[in-house]
């Protein structure tokens, strides 16, 4: 089967890039097999439903038939040629999806209606699960319409890494450099973000910026340009950065924007949601395979890209 260069592939500057960019993967490779836990969620399967249309995937569906079958009836899938695999509980069907990733009979694992704890629980597990050493990081991929960046953006972690210590902090540059390469951006600006653009000693945000940007200089993290501590401003806009006199290839150019706990990455997030209107795309990162894991209250819309760029992330990780 052929496969794709990623080293061909333009960096892409939209969310529409990551979608056309699944959609060249189907055409050359087929579609992904994504196995979905407790799959009785009308949400969820409206994701599943347009990517199944677009030919992007080839879902898996775990949990109660009749359930599954209601929620698909809300959506208009027909599961006819859907393969749909009874699980007794929520538990039964976290394992049974994450054995089918696993062992390689699926390409993606994707949270349906259940709990987090409960589909991580499966994810972690030491004998069957998803584990590779590394911690798990949620990687946003977002752009916002109408604004003149001209480039897509990544944020982490505003979902899965309540207060991460410096060494966490360095594997969710990592996993974030690894969604950003994916895409054909292939050395990401990597801002560090804190309140000021300045080490101050009292502030422990800005310390850790500063070690993992001398860190990024020695080479000790690899792939990316990094420097911090930026404020989101500097980060972001080269005038803003002209104005505070930072001389910096990553000021004003950021691709990555890397927060200091969940409370600013939430927060972030759902102001670029509900303020902004970004559209977004969202990914577990750091396991075998990629987690689309997504809230309850995000749009069809944000689950559907979510899933696009597992597709890409899922071809991505087969030849690294």
């Amino acid at each position: 089967m052929t496969s794709i260069d990623f080293r061909t592939i333009e960096p892409l500057k939209s969310i529409s890039g990551v979608v056309d960019l699944a959609r060249l993967i189907a055409n050359v490779r087929g579609p992904k097999r994504v196995a979905v836990a407790a799959a009785a969620d009308p949400h969820v399967l409206s994701a599943v439903h347009e990517a199944r249309i677009e030919g992007l995937i080839r879902p898996i569906l775990f949990g109660d038939p009749d359930k599954i079958a209601a929620a698909a009836r809300e959506v208009g899938l027909d599961l006819s040629k859907v393969d749909v695999r009874p699980a007794a509980n929520n538990d039964a069907a976290a394992e049974a999806a994450v054995k089918t990733v696993s062992s390689g009979e699926a390409d993606i694992l994707m949270k349906g209606l259940l709990d987090t704890a409960v589909l991580l629980r499966a994810v972690l597990n030491k004998e069957w699960g998803l584990r590779t050493g590394r911690l798990l990081s949620h990687v946003l991929a977002y752009d916002v319409p109408g604004a003149d960046f001209g480039r897509l953006f990544f944020m982490s972690d505003g979902a899965m890494n309540i207060e991460p210590d410096l060494k966490a902090k360095i594997q969710i540059v990592e996993n974030a450099v690894t969604v950003a390469h994916a895409v054909g951006i292939d050395q990401p600006k990597v801002a560090m973000l804190a309140a000021v653009e300045v080490v101050n000693p009292d502030m422990s945000t800005a310390v850790d910026d500063a070690i993992i940007s001398k860190m990024g200089d020695r080479g000790q993290i690899k792939g990316a340009l990094i420097d911090g501590p930026l404020a989101l401003d500097n980060a972001v806009s080269e005038h803003a950065a002209h104005i505070k006199k930072i001389n910096s290839p990553v000021a004003g150019k950021a691709d990555i924007l890397v927060v200091d706990d969940i409370d600013v990455g939430n927060v972030f997030y759902k102001t670029l949601v509900y303020f902004a209107r970004a559209r977004v795309a969202g990914i577990i990162m750091g396991a075998k395979a990629p987690i689309v894991l997504t809230s309850r209250a995000d749009s069809e819309e944000a689950k559907f890209y979510s899933v696009a760029l597992a597709c890409v992330l899922a071809e991505r990780l087969q030849f690294v």
